[in-house]
């Protein structure tokens, strides 16, 4: 499934902290999914309290939706990079159309991976007979070493293990004594667990994994916690033995998600994950560009999908917070590029904190004035935002020229800036002065 977001969330995203073993539960935000037939659907990754679970780095769950009062799925033709779409239906049918040259009719109960790699493209219609549909659609972020693999598709109708009031459907990993052959590149678990009214199940599980449970039907108690329908229940790695139980008088029904925590940062926009904002910007011009690098859905009867306007930000690399920080505050600092102010700024939940201006003068970029919000006094912003500012600037391939007082001290306790570092000559002063308007450097 594309995000069709008309302005979708631009992340820099982490690996999380180790916690501790209790459940956390996400709960999920709404997010209405555009072109020419949309959907609702309930989104619990990725949010600020957690990013990744393992490589499952997007989880979109929706229906049941009554399809001819809504028109059902209809997405275009659109790109992926970075990545692996999952799709796990619980009702209903929908043709599936990609540049791999597959073209597959995904149903309940069957597994269809796909892989983006450096670029894939495809369509998704449910079908004309289908009244209701409702499934989830996930993805998993592939390693640096992979992430531009060539294209692929897999499909899989896992059997049925039944326990004591239970059935578990692996479509991905091993669990309850079955293994899926579908490959993958980095070790994950994907399963549907179907529970009867009232019925307790206990799994041997990975203890290296992190496990997340998102429940579609009833309550589900996990590790003491129960987890409500369209909340999904992290649990930290170091548990080997989990307990699932169905709290409801009705059959109750979840995904269980798992992976060893996954260790890169990502950067992941629309429908691209990547490395750097860079890396972004090239994926969408080679799709509005239509480049060899996503080909040519065959069979659509309808135009591609174009992609969003980019942010007018560049999204920052986001801190693994300690155990003790994500405790107590989910909303890790962000630092991004704002290119239309010439500014990087240090967001706290939302919020601008500081900022840091440059100018910039051929390859060289002149940063002359840093500054904190009071409010935010003393907790360390103003040197995580220079840094990361710094690095950035490296990144791009630029130099670096302190003029600010408060970066020239930074880069003179961090040396591994100096190979970066210009003097501020006379002549560079003169011309900043010039091109603010005033002596005032900051």
């Amino acid at each position: 499934m594309s995000n069709v977001e008309a302005a979708p969330e631009a992340m820099q995203c982490s690996a999380q902290a180790d916690g501790a073993t209790e459940v956390e539960v996400l709960s999920a935000r709404e997010v209405p999914l555009g072109g020419p037939r949309g959907l609702q659907v309930r989104r619990t990754l990725p949010q600020r309290a957690r990013t990744l679970i393992g490589a499952w780095c997007f989880a979109d769950h929706y229906g049941p939706i009554e399809v001819p009062s809504t028109g059902g799925m209809d997405v275009p033709p659109h790109p992926h990079t970075g990545l692996q779409t999952v799709s796990w239906l619980f009702k209903g049918e929908v043709e599936h159309r990609d540049t791999f040259g597959s073209h597959a009719i995904i149903r309940p109960g069957e597994l269809n991976l796909m892989t983006g790699g450096r670029g894939i493209a495809h369509s998704e219609v449910s079908t004309s007979d289908t009244a209701v549909l409702h499934g989830v659609q996930l993805w998993v972020a592939l390693p640096e070493a992979d992430r531009n693999t060539g294209r692929d598709f897999q499909h899989h109708a896992p059997e049925p293990v039944r326990l004591d009031g239970a059935e578990i459907r692996v479509f991905l990993g091993a669990l309850a004594g079955d293994t899926s052959p579908v490959r993958t590149f980095t070790p994950l678990l994907g399963a549907q667990i179907d529970l009867e009214p009232h019925a307790a199940i206990t799994l041997g599980v990975d203890a290296g994994f992190e496990h997340g449970l998102l429940v579609d039907t009833g309550d589900i108690r996990m590790g003491g916690t129960v987890i409500r329908p369209a909340e999904l229940g992290y649990l930290a790695p170091g548990v080997d033995v989990l307990t699932v139980s169905n709290c409801s008088d009705e059959p109750a029904r979840a995904i269980l998600l798992g992976g060893p925590p996954f260790e890169e940062e990502i950067v992941m926009w629309w429908n691209f994950i990547g490395r750097s904002h860079d890396d972004i910007v090239q994926a969408r011009e080679d799709w509005e560009a239509a480049s060899d690098r996503f080909g040519t859905v065959e069979g659509y009867p309808g135009r591609r999908l174009p992609a969003p306007t980019l942010p007018n930000a560049v999204i920052m690399p986001r801190r693994n917070p300690s155990v003790k920080e994500e405790s107590e505050e989910h909303d890790e600092p962000v630092v991004r590029r704002v290119d239309a102010e010439r500014l990087y700024e240090i967001a706290v939940e939302g919020a601008r904190a500081g900022l840091t201006a440059y100018r910039d003068r051929g390859g060289q970029r002149i940063f002359y004035h840093t500054e904190v919000d009071k409010a935010f006094a003393r907790q360390g912003l103003a040197s995580r935002l220079v840094e990361q500012a710094l690095a950035d600037t490296r990144a791009a391939g630029k130099r670096v020229v302190p003029v600010c007082p408060y970066v020239a001290r930074f880069i003179k306790k961090h040396p591994e800036f100096d190979d970066i570092a210009d003097p501020a000559t006379p002549e560079l002063l003169q011309w900043l002065e010039i091109e603010l308007g005033t002596s005032d450097r900051g």
